[in-house]
């Protein structure tokens, strides 16, 4: 979008980057014993489980010590505070210094198109935003719905010769079995 100078809180992207680095890597449970656990968190809930237990020698487990700097949390890495946009309008309420916004993943082509237009008259960044082809105008699509409707000539195939019923060689037909009534009677 427009490339502008706005206020962000590098000081709160650094002191959450320091923090980052000083975080240990959370790996799952055994997941260096087995090789069918991937690394990917789990939280340890067994009873005797030693990383739950918080015992020495055991990885470190998620908890509330590791969180980042107040400041920074929430900031996309760009940082812009990220606002949720479905349609024009809410772009209207978005701080351009401070905030971005990002497009919901349930809008329509329409309504993006109107949103971004919003955002580019209102100097609004966009996190995800992608270049949109134009559709084709209508002349050219009227020319594609001729070509469509139009009957393609297809290549001369060799044609089959119809065979006659007589001519075809007809398998023997089978006797039925009757049914055999209960009691021995049969159904008349």
């Amino acid at each position: 979008m427009a490339e502008r100078k706005a206020f962000l809180p590098k000081k709160a992207l650094k002191a959450r980057e320091r923090a980052k680095k000083k975080k240990p890597a959370f790996v799952r449970p055994e997941s260096w014993r087995y090789d069918k656990f991937s690394e990917s968190w789990r939280r340890p809930r067994g009873l005797d489980n030693k990383m739950r237990r918080k015992i020495k020698g055991w990885p470190p487990t998620v908890s509330t010590g590791y969180k980042g700097p107040k400041a920074a949390r929430g900031l996309h890495p760009s940082g812009y505070r990220e606002i949720l946009v479905h349609n024009a309008n809410d772009v209207a309420q978005i701080n351009p210094q401070t905030q971005a916004a990002r497009i919901a993943h349930t809008v329509g082509m329409r309504k993006r198109a109107q949103i971004i237009a919003e955002a580019k008259k209102r100097e609004v960044y966009i996190l995800n935003f992608k270049l949109i082809a134009e559709a084709p105008e209508k002349e050219e699509e009227e020319t594609l719905k001729e070509e469509a409707e139009e009957p393609k000539e297809k290549p001369a195939k060799e044609k089959k010769k119809p065979v006659k019923k007589a001519e075809k060689a007809e398998k023997p037909k089978k006797p039925r079995k009757k049914a055999k009534a209960e009691g021995g009677a049969e159904k008349q």
